[in-house]
Protein backbone atom coordinates (compact mmCIF):
# COMPACT_ATOMS: atom_id res chain seq x y z
CA UNK A 1 0.00 0.00 0.00
CA UNK A 2 1.15 3.55 -0.72
CA UNK A 3 2.96 5.02 2.32
CA UNK A 4 0.81 8.17 2.37
CA UNK A 5 -2.36 6.07 2.26
CA UNK A 6 -1.13 3.95 5.18
CA UNK A 7 -0.18 6.99 7.22
CA UNK A 8 -3.52 8.66 6.47
CA UNK A 9 -5.33 5.55 7.70
CA UNK A 10 -3.42 5.68 11.00
CA UNK A 11 -4.26 9.37 11.46
CA UNK A 12 -7.90 8.92 10.47
CA UNK A 13 -8.33 6.09 12.98
CA UNK A 14 -6.85 8.10 15.87
CA UNK A 15 -8.66 10.44 18.24
CA UNK A 16 -5.66 12.17 19.83
CA UNK A 17 -2.42 12.47 17.89
CA UNK A 18 0.82 13.84 19.31
CA UNK A 19 3.61 14.84 16.93
CA UNK A 20 7.25 14.59 18.05
CA UNK A 21 9.69 16.43 15.78
CA UNK A 22 13.46 16.56 15.41
CA UNK A 23 15.95 18.26 13.14
CA UNK A 24 14.93 16.25 10.08
CA UNK A 25 11.73 18.21 9.52
CA UNK A 26 13.63 21.51 9.52
CA UNK A 27 16.57 20.47 7.35
CA UNK A 28 14.05 20.57 4.50
CA UNK A 29 13.78 24.32 5.24
CA UNK A 30 17.56 24.75 5.18
CA UNK A 31 18.09 24.63 8.96
CA UNK A 32 21.27 22.63 9.72
CA UNK A 33 21.09 19.69 12.06
CA UNK A 34 23.50 19.14 14.93
CA UNK A 35 25.36 15.87 14.60
CA UNK A 36 25.70 14.84 10.96
CA UNK A 37 28.80 15.66 8.87
CA UNK A 38 28.45 19.33 8.02
CA UNK A 39 26.07 19.86 10.93
CA UNK A 40 26.34 22.61 13.54
CA UNK A 41 28.63 20.78 15.96
CA UNK A 42 31.05 19.74 13.21
CA UNK A 43 31.67 23.44 12.51
CA UNK A 44 31.82 24.87 16.04
CA UNK A 45 32.00 23.60 19.58
CA UNK A 46 28.92 23.95 21.76
CA UNK A 47 29.10 26.41 24.64
CA UNK A 48 28.31 24.59 27.87
CA UNK A 49 25.88 26.23 30.25
CA UNK A 50 28.29 26.52 33.17
CA UNK A 51 30.88 28.14 30.91
CA UNK A 52 28.30 30.67 29.74
CA UNK A 53 27.36 31.49 33.34
CA UNK A 54 30.91 31.68 34.70
CA UNK A 55 32.99 33.05 31.81
CA UNK A 56 32.39 36.46 30.24
CA UNK A 57 34.29 35.45 27.10
CA UNK A 58 32.04 32.41 26.67
CA UNK A 59 29.01 34.69 26.99
CA UNK A 60 30.49 37.05 24.44
CA UNK A 61 30.98 34.16 22.01
CA UNK A 62 27.42 33.00 22.65
CA UNK A 63 26.04 36.42 21.78
CA UNK A 64 28.27 36.65 18.71
CA UNK A 65 26.71 33.45 17.42
CA UNK A 66 23.25 34.87 18.06
CA UNK A 67 23.76 38.19 16.31
CA UNK A 68 25.80 36.79 13.42
CA UNK A 69 23.42 33.81 13.05
CA UNK A 70 26.41 31.51 13.02
CA UNK A 71 24.42 28.40 13.93
CA UNK A 72 21.81 29.06 11.23
CA UNK A 73 18.88 28.20 13.50
CA UNK A 74 16.78 31.24 12.61
CA UNK A 75 15.64 33.01 9.46
CA UNK A 76 14.21 30.02 7.55
CA UNK A 77 10.60 29.54 6.44
CA UNK A 78 8.29 26.61 7.21
CA UNK A 79 8.01 23.79 4.67
CA UNK A 80 5.15 21.49 3.69
CA UNK A 81 5.79 19.32 6.75
CA UNK A 82 5.26 22.23 9.13
CA UNK A 83 2.14 23.36 7.26
CA UNK A 84 0.68 19.85 7.29
CA UNK A 85 1.14 19.61 11.06
CA UNK A 86 -0.51 23.00 11.50
CA UNK A 87 -3.47 21.80 9.42
CA UNK A 88 -3.79 18.65 11.54
CA UNK A 89 -3.82 20.82 14.68
CA UNK A 90 -6.48 23.04 13.11
CA UNK A 91 -8.56 19.96 12.26
CA UNK A 92 -8.43 18.87 15.91
CA UNK A 93 -6.51 15.68 15.14
CA UNK A 94 -3.20 16.75 16.70
CA UNK A 95 -3.43 17.88 20.32
CA UNK A 96 0.18 19.01 20.67
CA UNK A 97 3.56 19.15 18.95
CA UNK A 98 6.54 18.14 21.09
CA UNK A 99 9.67 19.44 19.39
CA UNK A 100 13.39 19.14 19.94
CA UNK A 101 13.88 21.99 17.45
CA UNK A 102 14.63 25.57 18.48
CA UNK A 103 13.79 27.30 15.19
CA UNK A 104 10.19 28.46 15.89
CA UNK A 105 9.08 27.00 12.53
CA UNK A 106 6.04 25.22 13.95
CA UNK A 107 4.66 28.52 15.22
CA UNK A 108 5.65 30.28 11.99
CA UNK A 109 3.83 27.50 10.10
CA UNK A 110 0.57 28.15 11.94
CA UNK A 111 0.62 26.00 15.09
CA UNK A 112 -0.63 28.03 18.09
CA UNK A 113 2.12 28.66 20.62
CA UNK A 114 0.22 26.85 23.38
CA UNK A 115 0.18 23.68 21.26
CA UNK A 116 3.98 23.61 20.81
CA UNK A 117 6.02 22.03 23.60
CA UNK A 118 9.65 23.11 23.11
CA UNK A 119 11.71 20.73 25.22
CA UNK A 120 15.02 22.20 24.01
CA UNK A 121 13.95 25.85 24.04
CA UNK A 122 13.72 28.47 21.31
CA UNK A 123 16.51 30.30 19.46
CA UNK A 124 14.39 33.24 18.31
CA UNK A 125 14.49 35.23 21.56
CA UNK A 126 16.42 35.62 24.82
CA UNK A 127 15.37 34.96 28.41
CA UNK A 128 16.63 35.97 31.82
CA UNK A 129 18.18 32.99 33.56
CA UNK A 130 16.92 34.32 36.89
CA UNK A 131 13.37 35.67 36.46
CA UNK A 132 12.49 34.31 33.02
CA UNK A 133 11.74 37.70 31.45
CA UNK A 134 11.66 37.41 27.64
CA UNK A 135 13.62 39.79 25.38
CA UNK A 136 13.67 40.44 21.65
CA UNK A 137 17.20 40.18 20.29
CA UNK A 138 17.15 43.50 18.50
CA UNK A 139 16.56 45.37 21.75
CA UNK A 140 19.78 43.79 23.04
CA UNK A 141 21.95 44.42 19.99
CA UNK A 142 23.19 47.87 21.17
CA UNK A 143 24.52 46.31 24.38
CA UNK A 144 26.31 43.59 22.39
CA UNK A 145 27.84 46.17 20.06
CA UNK A 146 28.95 48.20 23.08
CA UNK A 147 30.63 45.07 24.50
CA UNK A 148 28.45 45.16 27.60
CA UNK A 149 27.56 42.11 29.69
CA UNK A 150 23.89 41.61 28.83
CA UNK A 151 21.74 41.44 31.94
CA UNK A 152 18.07 41.72 32.86
CA UNK A 153 16.50 45.18 33.25
CA UNK A 154 14.35 43.92 36.10
CA UNK A 155 16.51 41.63 38.26
CA UNK A 156 20.03 42.03 36.78
CA UNK A 157 20.20 38.27 36.05
CA UNK A 158 22.16 37.07 33.03
CA UNK A 159 20.32 36.96 29.71
CA UNK A 160 20.84 34.05 27.32
CA UNK A 161 19.32 32.67 24.15
CA UNK A 162 16.22 30.72 25.21
CA UNK A 163 17.70 27.47 23.92
CA UNK A 164 18.65 24.70 26.34
CA UNK A 165 22.44 24.46 26.32
CA UNK A 166 24.58 21.42 27.08
CA UNK A 167 24.69 21.07 30.85
CA UNK A 168 21.55 23.16 31.38
CA UNK A 169 18.57 21.59 33.12
CA UNK A 170 15.67 20.55 30.92
CA UNK A 171 12.55 22.69 31.41
CA UNK A 172 10.63 20.68 33.99
CA UNK A 173 7.24 22.18 33.13
CA UNK A 174 7.67 21.43 29.42
CA UNK A 175 8.80 17.86 30.06
CA UNK A 176 5.87 17.20 32.38
CA UNK A 177 3.46 18.63 29.79
CA UNK A 178 5.02 16.48 27.06
CA UNK A 179 4.78 13.33 29.18
CA UNK A 180 1.15 14.11 29.99
CA UNK A 181 0.35 14.51 26.31
CA UNK A 182 2.15 11.25 25.51
CA UNK A 183 0.07 9.43 28.10
CA UNK A 184 -3.19 10.80 26.70
CA UNK A 185 -2.63 10.17 22.97
CA UNK A 186 -3.59 7.12 20.95
CA UNK A 187 -1.14 7.86 18.11
CA UNK A 188 2.41 9.18 18.40
CA UNK A 189 4.16 10.26 15.20
CA UNK A 190 7.92 10.95 15.38
CA UNK A 191 9.13 13.05 12.46
CA UNK A 192 12.77 13.61 11.57
CA UNK A 193 14.29 12.69 14.91
CA UNK A 194 17.31 10.45 15.40
CA UNK A 195 15.64 9.46 18.70
CA UNK A 196 18.99 9.22 20.49
CA UNK A 197 18.84 12.42 22.58
CA UNK A 198 17.41 11.69 26.01
CA UNK A 199 15.40 12.44 28.04
CA UNK A 200 13.38 13.94 25.14
CA UNK A 201 13.47 10.67 23.16
CA UNK A 202 11.62 8.96 26.02
CA UNK A 203 8.44 10.86 25.13
CA UNK A 204 7.41 8.65 22.17
CA UNK A 205 8.24 5.52 24.17
CA UNK A 206 5.98 6.65 26.99
CA UNK A 207 3.11 6.85 24.50
CA UNK A 208 3.91 3.41 23.05
CA UNK A 209 4.18 1.82 26.49
CA UNK A 210 0.79 3.30 27.36
CA UNK A 211 -0.88 1.61 24.39
CA UNK A 212 -0.63 4.25 21.66
CA UNK A 213 0.30 3.39 18.10
CA UNK A 214 3.79 4.59 17.21
CA UNK A 215 4.77 5.84 13.73
CA UNK A 216 8.32 6.89 12.83
CA UNK A 217 9.13 8.91 9.72
CA UNK A 218 12.82 9.57 9.22
CA UNK A 219 15.33 9.34 6.39
CA UNK A 220 17.57 6.94 8.33
CA UNK A 221 16.90 4.01 10.64
CA UNK A 222 16.52 4.76 14.37
CA UNK A 223 16.94 2.73 17.53
CA UNK A 224 13.17 3.04 18.06
CA UNK A 225 12.23 1.39 14.75
CA UNK A 226 11.81 -1.98 16.46
CA UNK A 227 9.10 -0.52 18.72
CA UNK A 228 7.11 1.22 15.98
CA UNK A 229 3.88 0.08 14.36
CA UNK A 230 4.86 1.82 11.13
CA UNK A 231 8.28 3.02 9.93
CA UNK A 232 8.70 5.12 6.79
CA UNK A 233 12.15 6.15 5.55
CA UNK A 234 11.56 9.17 3.32
CA UNK A 235 11.45 12.97 3.11
CA UNK A 236 8.87 14.41 5.48
CA UNK A 237 7.42 17.34 3.53
CA UNK A 238 6.43 15.46 0.36
CA UNK A 239 5.01 12.55 2.36
CA UNK A 240 2.86 14.78 4.57
CA UNK A 241 1.67 16.79 1.59
CA UNK A 242 0.44 13.59 -0.04
CA UNK A 243 -1.00 12.36 3.26
CA UNK A 244 -3.07 15.53 3.66
CA UNK A 245 -4.51 14.97 0.18
CA UNK A 246 -5.44 11.42 1.19
CA UNK A 247 -7.20 12.87 4.26
CA UNK A 248 -9.24 15.14 1.98
CA UNK A 249 -7.56 18.35 3.19
CA UNK A 250 -4.86 19.17 0.64
CA UNK A 251 -2.30 21.85 1.39
CA UNK A 252 -2.68 24.98 -0.71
Amino acid sequence: MNEAVTLAKHIDAADRVVIFTGAGISTESGIPDFRSPGGVWSKMQPIYFQDFVNDREARREGWRRVFERTAGWTGATPNAGHHAIAKLVEMGKVTSVVTQNVDNLHQDGGVPDDKVIEVHGNASYAKCLNCGKRYDYETLRPRYEADEDITCDFCTGLLKSATISFGQAMPEDKMMFAESEALSCDLMIALGSSLVVYPAANIPLIAKQNGAKYVIINREETEHDVYADLVIHTEIGPLLRETMSELGTPLT
